[in-house]
């Protein structure tokens, strides 16, 4: 008889034994029986969905341009669904493909605002509402020192114990947020901030397509004293397009960032981070675009001084100090700058940023899974910028026609009730001089949040 009707029979043979025994006969233990040949992986399966809905009462607006935030009310309906799939097949690397739809838009389709006030949208409505790829990506993880504590599973984190120190090579279908410019705090647009300003450095103008992913490799030392990545992500071919260029020379995205942790009396470390980024891409200048109108006559357009290769850099400064023993209440700032000479291509036009705020744990009233979020953030223009966005040239986001220049300023609060994997979110927004523009606003903004997520893993 073969190995396997071996097992079967010696399986029917124990449960037939354990129907037949007599009621109030001694416990009986089967034999030991030869493990059975099954092949198994580590891995996880999750999923999320959110639904976002947003109104925005009429403001003050002497005027409006192409790219404005709309003066008259508007209420906006987002939804997104994610799939998060991982699977560990060697102990040194791990592979996660997410298949993802966005659907639905923001107030204004996304345009006027640099901080948007809803981080869910796709930047382009043109571009179709079509499940897609978000991410397929694969992660080595080359050891340099004993296992550390275990962590759990998470979206894009299989449950073990990591080395202590380590290297790690991170390449594919990805954000480049997903390793860069990260905080606790101010980071998930689905559980905290719903702002662009409050998720992100909105001067850092990172290698993204519309939807916000990019392909490349990044490479990472990690140790309990300090962590160094480097990663070079593809450009999009044109500002806020869908497609990426592939060349490779001449459009590229660098980005450099040290983490510092900083030991707390309590169990969670605070964190410095510091960043230093470059982009090459098919990108335009203000002050080309602005002397080109003069000499020709009419508005400038950026896209008319574009050159392949073109240079645009900056650098962010990120920070989270927890302030309870398991994180969850805290604070956090960030500061951003960059050239503001060449054209804001990937993620939203500011050249100078910054914000702070506070996240609150529910444990303080009893409601362990709540939060309340407060944050502020200013979103600044370069002098070149401004200029171009005064003589009525447009970019990808901002473009009133005219410009009375000043900073955007921005205010959200948030009270997030966790019942169970369901969250409900009550969200406020107050925009001053939307779009950099004193000539507009204030504008109010009220939104209500809906998240599910669950995963589930095994090792």
């Amino acid at each position: 008889m073969s190995p396997p009707r071996c097992r079967a029979a010696a399986l029917a043979l124990v449960l037939v034994s354990s129907l037949a025994r007599p009621i109030g006969a001694a416990a009986w233990s089967p034999p030991d029986l030869p493990p059975m040949p099954i092949f198994h992986l580590p891995y996880e399966i999750g999923g999320q969905a959110t639904v976002v809905y947003q109104y925005k009462p009429r403001f003050h607006s002497p005027y409006e341009g192409t790219n404005s935030l709309r003066a008259g009310t508007e209420q906006a309906v987002s939804d997104s669904y994610t799939l998060y799939l991982g699977v560990r097949p060697f102990s040194w690397a791990e592979v996660f493909v997410d298949p993802e739809m966005v659907r639905g838009g923001g107030i204004s389709d996304a345009l006027g605002l640099a901080g948007f006030t809803n981080g869910e949208v796709i930047r382009n409505p043109a571009i179709g509402q079509d499940p897609y790829i978000a991410r397929a990506f694969g992660r080595i993880t080359v050891p340099l020192a004993a296992r550390g504590p275990s962590i759990d599973a998470d979206f894009h984190q299989l449950p073990g114990s990591p080395p202590a120190s380590r290297l790690v090579i991170t390449g594919g279908i990805l954000s480049t947020t997903d390793l860069f410019e990260t905080n606790r705090y101010a980071n998930n647009t689905r559980t905290q901030f719903l702002n662009w300003a409050l998720i992100t450095d909105t001067a850092y103008d990172f290698a993204a397509d519309t939807r916000g992913y990019t392909r490349g490799i990044a490479g990472e030392w990690d140790t309990e004293r300090f962590a160094v990545r480097l990663g070079i992500f593809q450009m999009p071919t044109v500002a806020n397009g869908p497609d990426l260029d592939g060349d490779l020379i001449d459009a590229h995205g660098d980005q450099l960032e040290v983490d510092v942790p900083l030991a707390l009396p309590w169990r969670q470390p605070a964190v410095l981070r510091f960043l230093a980024y470059d982009n090459h891409a098919n990108m335009g200048n203000y002050d080309r675009s602005i002397a080109l109108a003069k000499n020709n006559g009419g508005t400038p357009d950026i896209t008319a001084t574009r050159t392949q290769g073109a240079v645009k850099y900056g650098f962010a400064f990120n920070g989270e100090l927890p302030l309870s023993a398991d994180g969850a209440t805290g604070l956090f700032a960030r500061a951003g700058w960059n050239d503001g000479q060449t054209e804001s291509f990937c993620f939203t036009e500011s050249d100078r940023a910054v914000s702070l705020g506070a996240q609150i744990g529910g444990d303080f009233w009893g409601r362990v899974g709540d939060r309340i979020g407060l944050g502020f953030a200013m979103n600044g223009l370069s002098k070149p910028h401004r200029d171009y966005l005064a003589l009525g040239g447009l970019g990808f986001i901002l473009g009133d026609g005219r410009l009375d220049y000043s900073p955007e300023l921005i205010l959200e609060t948030y009270y997030r009730l966790q019942i169970g994997f369901l969250g409900l979110t009550l969200d406020y927004q107050f925009i001053a001089d939307p779009g950099d523009n004193r000539a507009r606003g204030p504008v109010s903004v009220v939104g209500l949040r809906g998240h599910i997520e669950g995963i589930a893993a095994a090792l």
